[in-house]
């Protein structure tokens, strides 16, 4: 076949088998990616039918690398990192310290030298993107201070083998492999210094020259108003800078790619240059998967069941119980460490790149990368039901406070469930969770001093509002006794802030059951939970998306010259409407008919 033909051949089937295996694994639940791997496994050497071209797809493979690193910069926050420094910074390097000791030490039980365990455990640390971010957002957790906590975790984890991926090379001599970069093991310090040096020249140019260049650049290409020309001058900067970096400093393309998109982010047109790169990004990255998928070979599974087993165990339970116990020992709730812990089971992009480096360097086998390759198939595809189990796990042990407690290394005695400034307060709101929402109602019934008694399971939280002189009550509010302590029974106003729709009914329960009275508003994320909690009763039910598309809605009729008031009740109207109110549709001259003549007149005017 010519070379030509050989290179279409692997883009298009490529592609078409990627589309066909994320289309299955997106019905069975499953994040695309297994689809992806899949589609590479089934067009690649170990399986029958079409091969594809191995090195032409290690090409595509690298640009994939190249954008998905750039991705990565150009979304890296520092400010979100910062947020939760506390926890992330030192919990995911212990972690990744954890996890690489374990794979280290299983690689020199099967015999490995010193360069392979090292590799093979750190491409067992760290965690996909792609999937915490899309498992996240699923759970409605992204915006959440458990999400908050897992990204900035993931952040941390990202530069940690970008550094890798950096000293990697240098150290390659040393470790029993070959020194990257054309050269001879040398003297280690040298080879080090000399990597470092390099490393450190870049990152002057970039930090210094770069964040002043690259915005400027694509500034003079956004004048210009052609669409065409702005997204080539990011595909341009992306590739060119990553290219240039490797021929110029000696440092990888993965790095430049990543200085790349974090000098991009600070430009104002960084949103438009993620969306307009976004679909050629997505195809690479598509075809990187891929291409990693053409690597593995299946038989391992047969061949070594019990390794393949091993990192599994590496991935799912030590990483998890590392995580669980670096959270716990920052004083963090239990339901947060177990999130973080779901989040973190698996690995992907990094865990590949990694892999390849390693093979190129002559430092891990190629069973290493097989085994690798299965993890991170199996651990993506068992996520789902290990967040699955995390939270049904989470439940049980709120209905067991005592037990959770435990767990947790703190008992009543450590930090007391009532807070003394609420002794003796009635006709109160119950306020369950101060995250945002929580935050903003508790400041709103300070300012008109209506009396408040919060309920938390944040320790740092509680403690906080304590040294204020609020009350507080600390504890899962589902828990026995908790609701309770806030004195329930002779509370107004129940107001679950907490977007867990399941614990939300339970709470209504509670409530209800020792001041059967008692007003109750709920948050929820799920239309069908909103409808649930309706028909139960509850006084007000609000879905951020619901209460979002109103608020833009009277928005809109304003500017478009309604008035205020026909405005509002049309959106009054419309949201008696969705929760089935019958006294909505009894005013025949309150809905949008209404509305029409008097828009009519306005145009006319």
């Amino acid at each position: 076949m010519p070379h030509a033909t050989e290179l279409i051949a692997i883009i298009a089937i490529g592609l078409v088998f990627a589309f066909i295996g994320g289309l299955i694994a997106q019905r069975l639940r499953l994040p695309p990616l297994v689809g992806y791997l899949v589609a590479g496994i089934a067009i690649g050497p170990h399986t029958p039918g079409f091969v594809g071209n191995a090195e032409l797809a290690g090409q595509l493979a690298e640009i994939g690398v190249i954008l998905l690193m750039f991705g990565v910069g150009l979304h890296f926050s520092i400010g979100d990192l910062m947020a939760v420094r506390a926890i992330a910074l030192p919990g995911a390097v212990v972690q990744i310290a954890v996890a690489t000791l374990m794979g280290l030490g299983v690689g020199l039980a099967w015999g490995w030298g010193l360069g392979a365990g090292l590799v093979f455990g750190l491409a067992l640390s760290v965690a996909s993107t792609v999937v915490l971010l899309r498992a996240l957002e699923e759970r409605g957790l992204l915006d959440t201070d458990k999400g908050r906590i897992a990204v900035g975790w993931l952040i941390v984890e990202d530069l940690a083998m970008v550094l890798a991926l950096v000293l990697l090379p240098a150290l390659a001599g040393a470790l029993g492999g070959e020194a990257g970069h054309g050269r001879g093991g040398g003297d280690l310090w040298a080879s080090l210094g000399l990597t470092l040096a390099k490393v450190a020249a870049f990152t002057g140019v970039m930090l210094v020259g770069g964040r002043r260049v690259v915005p400027w650049l694509l500034d003079q290409a956004a004048r210009t108003g052609s669409r065409e020309l702005f997204t080539l001058a990011v595909l341009a900067l992306a590739l060119g800078i990553a290219f240039g970096s490797a021929a110029l400093f000696g440092v990888s393309f993965a790095l430049g790619a990543f200085f790349a998109g974090m000098v991009l982010a600070e430009s104002d047109l960084s949103h438009r240059a993620a969306a307009d790169s976004l679909p050629l990004q997505d195809a690479f990255a598509v075809l990187f998967f891929v291409s990693v998928g053409m690597l593995f070979d299946p038989g391992i599974l047969l061949r070594a069941p019990l390794a393949v087993l091993a990192v599994i165990g590496i991935i799912l339970v030590g990483k998890s119980i590392a995580a669980v116990a670096i959270v716990l020992a920052f004083r963090y709730p239990l339901g947060t460490a177990l999130t973080i812990a779901a989040s973190l089971a698996q690995i992907g992009e990094f865990s590949f790149i990694l892999a390849g480096l390693g093979i190129g360097l002559k430092l891990l086998p190629p069973e290493g990368r097989d085994l690798i390759l299965a993890g991170a198939l199996l651990s993506i595809t068992i996520n789902p039901l290990f967040f699955a189990g995390i939270e049904r796990l989470a439940r049980v042990l709120a209905e067991r406070p005592d037990l959770a407690s435990r767990i947790e290394r703190r008992g009543a005695a450590d930090l007391p469930v009532l807070a003394p400034a609420q002794a003796g307060v009635s006709g109160h709101a119950v306020l369950v969770g101060y995250g945002r929402v929580g935050s903003s109602i508790a400041r709103a019934c300070e300012a008109w001093e209506l009396p408040v008694v919060v309920v938390e399971r944040d320790r740092r939280r509680v403690e906080d509002l304590r040294a204020a002189g609020a009350a507080a009550v600390f504890g899962d509010a589902a828990a026995p006794g908790i609701l309770a302590a806030a004195d329930i029974a002779r509370a107004r106003l129940l107001v679950v802030a907490s977007p867990d729709a399941h614990q939300a009914r339970r709470l209504v329960a509670i409530a209800r059951q020792a001041n059967p009275g008692i007003d109750t508003l709920v948050r929820t994320h799920s239309d069908i939970e909103r409808r649930h909690l309706e028909d139960e009763g509850v006084g007000l039910v609000l879905m951020a998306e619901r209460e979002l598309a109103f608020g833009m809605t009277l928005y809109a009729l304003r500017s478009l010259g309604i008035s205020e008031g026909e405005a509002r009740v049309f959106v009054d109207t419309s949201r008696a409407e969705s929760r089935g109110d019958p006294a909505a549709q009894a005013a025949p001259g309150q809905g949008a008919p209404e509305l029409r003549p008097h828009r009519e007149a306005t145009g006319g005017e």
